[in-house]
């Protein structure tokens, strides 16, 4: 039943690549091929080799293979970073009104502004450009943290120092679980933060990966070549906000489960 709920939900997209093949042909611009010649060309640089490779060409390997270890090592260290440090400043109010004049200055700051500033200091290379995801990523896991500490029932903790929990028994059983929604929520946000900037930091500051890519056909005038990597990075984005999706209906179960029963 879900499977043909979703396929309903899909009808769109088959509509809108044919309105766009049928605009694209009429209007012959070079600069918007039709999807038919990009996918063509997709499956050609990425997707046409053997199947010990899973299809994956040594140009997707080469492009996609740098890129995710940008992004899910930017993102799993400002996770870290950012859980701990939000848990620590939700959980402290003295802390808080002494850090919260930098959180907020921090966040009003544009990420991609910083990459002359990070280049200069890192010079050009993977470097600058995890600083880059990280500086920009961290801020809605950071500030969801922070809410989802603060809001953590009172009469819960209490029980807990009354059933004489440690420290560190209340930060795990008691204090990350009711968080947790929260922090869910901006890690899901990151990830999508973490795509976009580490496409502009490759662009910017990079020697390789799909933003590196991206620049050089834009640049080459390969317009097929350009569009198939904009798809690209849009698939990319679907696929994994919707293994994040996965995994967070899998560790919130227990929280779905207590709202309805509430």
């Amino acid at each position: 039943m879900n499977v043909v709920k979703a396929l309903g939900r899909l009808w769109l997209v088959p509509v809108a690549l044919v309105a766009w093949e049928v605009v694209t042909r009429v209007a012959e611009q070079p600069f918007f091929p039709p999807p038919s010649a990009i996918l063509a060309r997709m499956y050609e640089l990425w997707f046409s080799g053997p199947p010990s490779h899973l299809l994956l060409t040594d140009g997707a390997l080469a492009d996609l293979g740098p890129s995710l270890a940008r992004l899910f090592t930017g993102w799993l260290v400002t996770a870290v970073i950012g859980i701990a440090a939000g848990i620590a400043i939700g959980c402290s109010p003295r802390l808080s009104d002494y850090v919260d004049p930098l959180i907020q200055f921090g966040r009003a700051v544009p990420p991609p502004l910083l990459v002359p500033f990070f280049l200069a200091l890192l010079k050009l290379g993977t470097p600058a450009q995890l600083a880059t995801i990280v500086f920009g990523v961290i801020w809605p896991i950071l500030l969801n943290t922070i809410d989802g500490a603060r809001t953590v029932d009172r009469q819960h903790l209490e029980t807990a120092r009354i059933f004489g929990f440690s420290a560190a028994q209340r930060l795990w059983q008691v204090i990350l679980p009711s968080a947790m929604p929260k922090i869910f929520a901006g890690l899901r946000l990151a990830l999508s933060l973490a795509l976009i900037l580490m496409v502009i930091a490759e662009i910017f500051a990079g020697t390789d990966g799909i933003g590196y890519r991206l620049l050089y056909t834009q640049r080459s005038y390969l317009y097929p070549d350009m569009w198939g990597c904009i798809v690209l990075l849009g698939l990319l984005g679907y696929l994994l906000n919707s293994a994040f999706l996965l995994v967070e209906r899998r560790v919130l179960a227990w929280h779905r489960g207590a709202r309805q029963t509430t």
